[in-house]
């Protein structure tokens, strides 16, 4: 019985060792960056399927370029292509061109860039607002904290009596109205 126990000990101790002998690997996640993770966030996200976010739909246009390249400048993009809802009221080029000489070379300026989130908050709502929803003589209280002015007649939809709903594109999350100006809040 001595025998028989002191040969199964000696076979649990060679198992033993031989199994914590040589390489060690373990299933334990490491902290070391993933070099295939694309930097920033949601907006970095590729997906040729499912319909596009806000942001997504602004960069595939040719008419907003110049909107694109101040969401960019604000650091506005990721905000606007997480899951919202949102409503944007996306200025064409042409309505940026309609502003006074040098406002959006002024804007896009680092030394400014508060005023332009302020002034592109103030295109945001924060809700999916369809195109029936528009009423005469309503008031939306945009991201900025400022009031926006709706005017409906005959259908056609003004923003603070300036700007026109030209038309509307839905988005994976929220809506898009194309507008002929640019929306400048009231000062502060």
């Amino acid at each position: 019985m001595k025998k028989i126990f002191s040969i199964t000990t000696l076979l649990i101790a060679t198992v033993m060792l031989s199994c914590n002998s040589g390489t060690q690997t373990t299933n334990e996640p490491t902290n070391t960056p993933d070099a295939t993770a694309p930097a920033g966030g949601q907006e970095n996200v590729k997906d040729d399927i499912s319909q596009k976010d806000v942001v997504k739909v602004a960069i595939s246009s040719p008419d907003h370029t110049t909107l694109v390249a101040a969401l960019k400048q604000a650091d506005l993009v990721t905000s606007l292509s997480n899951a919202g809802p949102f409503t944007v009221f996306a200025p064409t080029n042409e309505a940026f061109k309609k502003l006074p000489a040098g406002t959006v070379d002024g804007l896009m300026k680092d030394a400014n860039k508060d005023k332009l989130v302020d002034v592109l908050q103030y295109h945001v709502f924060v809700s999916s607002l369809q195109p029936d929803f528009f009423k005469d003589g309503q008031t939306l209280n945009m991201v900025n904290g400022s009031d926006l002015k709706v005017s409906v007649n005959n259908g056609n939809v003004t923003l603070n009596d300036k700007a026109h709903i030209v038309s509307a594109i839905p988005a994976s999350n929220g809506m898009i109205y194309i507008i002929d100006e640019v929306l400048l809040p009231p000062s502060k």
